[in-house]
């Protein structure tokens, strides 16, 4: 007997769309396709997809410390509306989650509360390089992250020699925050008398990331280790990596919707500071050489970077107002619409991107697929219809959205977390049910 019969949809996985039905028991994927054996409860699924729930590897939920903006709770309660089923948070919270201690503080916060499945990355700061061995490897994180630009106090980690030894400490793949801070530093007395965020890009310029990305590439080339560049926003730094991976530098990348979707001038005429976040939005020419980047199969994973801030403080006038924006919901419907739009990349690609890549690349256990023996976590959405992202759909804490007024397709109907139908025609069902991810910490090995 089975505990849930999905009935019906489109699947869409890696290879393909074809549909079919999925048998889930205890949790997990045991039947795809024609599957005829009863269930104590059916899904009707016709008309809609069903991809993999959603990994997003980089998220900002801004608890402890910040909780105004957000907190475990309400970030994990936007990724279950969204169809992310599981979320890595950012160690950048207050105290920052740069030790044992730090990291089961966030387990314990998460217990209980979260909506959707989770683990939280270590920070890689000056003054805990010798301990990094051990924590990258502790229950309930992915490992460690670094900033090298874009952050403060001991979480910047800005030197070479600083990052060799963190590289030199750590087995597992490092994702990076890819600015050079001291150009960050320079570049702050460019700024006008009466600044604007159509400064940010400037200031922040195109050699920051440049600069930055072509260092990291340097220090994994010297030391064999593994890196994953995040939010990746210019044309520049594309040759750097496509040349390092022909050399044999293990190294892979983000990118996320909003650096897909925005370009500026436009997206500061329009939205002002909410379109400010680190690394910029950029010209219309880097966003398209990214999108081409993305049909060539470039990027290896997209990520929300959602990093919500309240309405006052982005009203805040430039350059007071703080970087960064959510859309941890948005990312699965925003990908969608890229895709069916402008078919730079197809539906079974969102799949392999948003789910089985992030699992191979941080070596997550038993998800990222639709397939027997994968954990039943599903998005299943709407492609048939448009519809425009309102206020009254947004759970995070902060309330806003830059596609707030968007048309977009893929709507999330139906969230499954571990064969549990945790939303059902867009609404929570029973309490929160995330549980604390599983890796195998395996040889490293290129993926």
């Amino acid at each position: 007997m089975l505990d849930l019969l999905i009935h019906g949809g489109k699947i869409v996985t890696p290879d393909g769309v074809a549909r079919g039905d999925i048998g889930i028991r205890d949790g997990q994927i045991v039947a795809v396709g024609e599957v005829n054996d009863p269930a104590s409860e059916t899904l009707d699924a016709t008309g809609l997809h069903i991809f993999p729930g959603v990994i997003d590897t980089q998220v900002h939920f801004r608890e402890p410390g910040m909780e105004h903006k957000e907190d475990i709770e309400s970030g994990t309660r936007a990724a279950l509306h969204g169809g992310v089923t599981t979320i890595f948070e950012m160690p950048n919270t207050n105290p920052a989650t740069t030790t044992a201690e730090a990291l089961q503080d966030k387990l314990n916060r998460a217990a209980g509360r979260a909506w959707v499945d989770y683990a939280f990355f270590v920070g890689a700061a000056t003054d805990n390089i010798d301990q990094l061995a051990e924590l990258e490897v502790l229950p309930g994180t992915p490992g460690v992250k670094i900033f090298v630009g874009s952050s403060t106090g001991s979480l910047l980690v800005p030197d070479d020699d600083h990052i060799r030894r963190v590289f030199e400490a750590t087995r597992y793949r490092t994702p990076i925050h890819s600015e050079d801070h001291p150009r960050l530093e320079e570049r702050k007395a460019l700024i006008s008398e009466h600044p604007t965020a159509h400064e940010h890009p400037f200031l922040r310029d195109v050699e920051c990331a440049r600069l930055a990305t072509e260092r990291v590439l340097k220090l994994s080339a010297e030391t064999g280790h593994p890196i994953h560049i995040l939010h990746l926003s210019t044309a520049d730094e594309l040759p750097l990596i496509a040349a390092a991976k022909r050399e044999g530098v293990d190294v892979t990348t983000e990118i996320t919707p909003q650096h897909l979707w925005f370009s500026a001038p436009d997206c500061y005429d329009r939205l002002g500071t909410y379109a400010q976040m680190n690394p910029p939005l950029r010209s219309n020419y880097h966003r398209l050489e990214l999108m081409q980047a993305l049909g060539h199969g470039f990027f290896d994973v997209i990520g929300s970077d959602h990093a919500p801030h309240t309405r006052e403080e982005k009203d805040h006038p430039y350059p007071k107002s703080p970087s960064g924006m959510p859309g941890v919901q948005t990312l699965l419907p925003v990908m969608i619409t890229i895709a069916l739009r402008d078919k730079v990349i197809d539906l079974p690609t969102i799949a392999k991107m948003t789910s089985m890549r992030p699992a191979q690349i941080y070596g997550i256990r038993d998800k990222g697929l639709i397939a027997p023996g994968y954990d039943a976590d599903l998005a299943i959405v709407d492609l048939d219809h448009d519809w425009v992202v309102e206020a009254s759909w947004l759970q995070s804490k902060c309330g806003w959205s830059p596609y707030t007024g968007e048309t977009l397709k893929g709507k999330p109907v139906h969230t499954i977390l571990r064969g549990r139908v945790a939303l059902r025609d867009g609404e929570r069902q029973g309490a929160a049910s995330g549980q604390v991810v599983e890796f195998d910490r395996g040889p490293v090995s290129a993926v």
